[in-house]
């Protein structure tokens, strides 16, 4: 048995390394953005039992590559880098860290916000260049405004409480969310994606990306949102139809995009985000804090060793548990 946690990506917090050396394992870490094949060949060569999933995508080739692969968990709670069906098959369970790094990406969401809307970078830009652009500037103010939470989960929460210090109303969808995740932020409760975009002057996307939730913000769900609207997502790049976002901006119907997610990362140097001074891009760090890293790296640690010694994991944090069930059931049925 090698005790051997692969990391996909290039670092980890010290916390979370000195968990796995306290548990006896020591970490190899592959590549940034390394590919399925990359991937494989480390955990092949390692023979790795648990995966800290990072960068790149494990998918059914991957996981077949490594029958001794016990549990992947993921470093944060987006996991479309994961065929979390391929895995349930194999009885490999996906942990995530849940709420471990919201405090430091609803900040970042509220620091696009505060850029976008402020006109911050352009601004700068212009008096760095020698302009003096006071006379016959209009800015806007937020305090009064509606801003939209698009999913109420830790993160979502963690932005309203931010944006309600700032003068913020507060509305929200997510028909997955129990009542009392709208009531303990008074967010008021849309029963349909299209009121909410009709009442949010700022919407912040806090969904995951799924089958179901890509391509959500497209040209029709734009064009139900306020002229003038703002879009914040610190979520996924893939929740927003790219073409439709910069096509609402140039018309002038939104008036501007704060964005820490892409569709392909890093995204091409060419992309027509950056020709828009509207739109302000972070290359995807929102949770990238140090206080972050330390909760989220050894939760995502802790979440491996506690399945390895098969010991209790908070059913929330298992992130297809329903799939393994249905899996281990069907196996079941088969072995009669």
């Amino acid at each position: 048995m090698s005790k051997t946690i692969l990391v996909t990506g290039p670092d980890l917090d010290p916390a979370a390394a000195r968990l796995v050396a306290d548990h006896g394992y020591q970490t190899v870490h592959t590549p940034a953005y390394a590919d399925s094949g990359v991937i494989s060949e480390y955990l092949q060569q390692t023979g790795a039992e648990g995966i800290v999933s990072r960068m790149g995508r494990l998918d059914a080739a991957v996981m077949d590559a490594s029958p001794q692969l016990k549990v992947i968990s993921k470093h944060g709670v987006g996991v479309d880098n994961i065929d979390i069906q391929a895995a349930a098959d194999r009885g490999i369970p996906v942990l995530v860290a849940t709420g471990a790094n919201a405090v430091s990406v609803a900040e970042h969401a509220i620091a696009l916000l505060l850029a976008t809307v402020k006109r911050v970078l352009p601004l700068d830009e212009g008096l760095r260049a020698g302009r003096w652009e006071k006379p016959g500037f209009s800015g806007r103010e937020i305090a009064g405004s509606t801003m939209g939470l698009m999913g109420m989960g830790a993160i979502a929460q963690a932005t309203g409480r931010m944006a309600k210090g700032l003068g913020l109303n507060l509305v929200g969808f997510d028909p997955y969310a129990p009542d009392s995740a709208f009531e303990e932020l008074d967010v008021t409760r849309c029963t349909e994606l299209e009121d909410l975009l009709a009442r949010s002057d700022i919407l912040s996307l806090h969904c995951p990306l799924t089958d179901q939730t890509r391509g959500l913000l497209n040209a029709d769900s734009i064009a139900r949102m306020p002229k003038g609207a703002y879009v914040i997502n610190t979520a996924r790049g893939g929740l927003i139809d790219e073409p439709a976002l910069v096509a609402a901006i140039q018309s002038g119907h939104l008036a501007g995009a704060g964005l820490d997610t892409f569709a392909v990362e890093p995204p091409a140097a060419d992309h027509p985000f950056f020709a828009l001074p509207e739109i302000v891009l972070t290359p995807h760090i929102g949770g990238v804090t140090r206080q972050a890293g330390a909760r989220v790296g050894v939760d995502a640690v802790r979440g491996i060793f506690q399945i390895l010694a098969g010991q209790p994991v908070a059913p929330e944090r298992i992130i297809n548990r329903k799939l393994l069930a249905t899996a281990q059931a069907g196996l079941a049925n088969i072995e009669k």
